[in-house]
C-alpha cells in the first residue's frame, strides 16, 4: 500500500502540534511524527484527498500559519524508511529500545522491542526518554501501574519488565491501541492489558504510580482524574510539555492534593514527579 506523507511546518508551539494531531486524527491520517515546529502525518493513499487539509486554517493571535509538504510514498520505500531512519536508544544503563530488526545487546538488563509503526512513545522523543528515565529511577516491584496515553506502549513494558503487576495502559487513538498491544506481545509481558479509552477509564481502579505522557493541557484537564486513581502516597508522573509549563502542572496537582517532588528537562521538554497526600 502506498502511503501519503504530509509534513505540516509551523513555530514551535506545543497547542498548535496538538491542534494539528487532533484533526488530522478525525479525517483519517493513521500516525503521526512530532518535532520541534514539524509534524509529519501518514494516510494510505486511497484515502487522501487535498482538501482535508483546509480546516488546518490559521488561529491565535497573532494567527499561526502552517506550511505543507506533500509526498507520496511507495510500499517498499515506506518499509525501508521505517528500517533506516529507527535506530536503537539506550536509557542509562541498563535499558535499551530497539526495533525487531536491531540485534540484542549483551548485559543490558531491560531489552525492550518495540515495533516502529509510527505510534507516538518510541523513545527517540525526549519526553519519552524523560519518564522512562525517571521509571528507572523508581521501585515498582509489585505495585500497580498506569500508562495513560500509552502510544506504544514501551512505559508500560518497561514496568512490567522492572517487576510491577499489574499494569494497565491506556490509548484514545486506535492505531496506538494496535500497536501497544502487539508491543505487549512481542515483549511477553503477561502483567499487562491495555484499552482504547481515555482518562475517564480509569473509574474506580487504584493505581501506586501513574505515568502520563500526554500534553499540558490534558493532563490539566484530566488532573482531578489521576489524584482519584492515585492511592495515598502514589506517584504521578508526567511529561509532555515545556519547561515553562512546570508550575502550571504543578498548581493544577496541588488543586487536587498532590505535590512536586522534583522535575527534570531535556532540550526545551519537561516532567514532573508528583506524590499524593491526600
Amino acid at each position: 500500500m502506498d502511503y501519503i506523507e504530509v509534513t505540516c511546518h509551523f513555530p514551535a508551539l506545543q497547542e498548535t502540534t496538538d491542534r494539528i494531531i487532533s484533526i488530522l486524527s478525525s479525517r483519517g491520517f493513521e500516525g503521526f511524527i512530532e518535532e520541534a515546529g514539524r509534524v509529519q502525518a501518514y494516510i494510505p493513499a486511497t484515502d487522501f484527498d487535498q482538501r482535508m487539509l483546509a480546516s488546518l486554517k490559521p488561529t491565535g493571535d497573532p494567527p499561526v500559519n502552517i506550511r505543507f509538504t506533500i509526498r507520496r510514498i511507495g510500499e517498499q520505500n515506506w518499509n525501508q524508511r521505517w528500517e533506516s531512519s529507527y535506530e536503537p536508544v539506550l536509557i542509562g544503563e541498563n535499558c535499551q529500545v530497539r526495533a525487531p530488526f536491531h540485534p540484542p545487546v549483551k548485559g543490558i538488563l531491560y531489552d525492550i522491542v518495540i515495533e516502529p509503526r509510527m505510534s507516538f512513545g518510541t523513545a527517540h522523543h525526549a519526553t519519552t526518554q524523560l519518564m522512562a528515565e525517571i521509571l528507572l529511577s523508581l521501585d515498582v516491584r509489585e505495585k500497580a501501574v498506569l500508562d495513560m496515553g500509552c502510544g506504544t506502549g514501551l512505559l508500560a513494558v518497561l514496568a512490567a519488565k522492572m517487576g510491577a503487576g499489574p499494569v494497565t495502559a491506556i490509548d484514545n487513538d486506535e492505531w496506538a491501541y494496535s500497536n501497544a498491544t502487539e508491543n505487549i506481545l512481542k515483549n511477553n509481558v503477561a502483567s499487562c492489558s491495555v484499552y482504547l479509552s481515555d482518562a475517564s477509564a480509569i473509574g474506580c481502579d487504584r493505581f501506586d504510580v501513574i505515568l502520563a505522557n500526554i500534553n499540558r493541557n490534558t493532563l490539566v484537564e484530566d488532573m482531578p482524574l489521576y489524584a482519584k486513581g492515585l492511592h495515598r502516597n502514589g506517584l504521578l508522573v508526567v511529561s509532555g510539555f515545556y519547561s515553562d509549563d512546570i508550575e502550571a502542572i504543578a498548581h493544577a496537582a496541588r488543586n487536587h492534593g498532590m505535590e512536586m517532588t522534583g522535575h527534570r528537562s531535556k532540550e526545551e521538554w519537561a516532567s514532573v514527579i508528583c506524590i499524593k497526600k491526600k
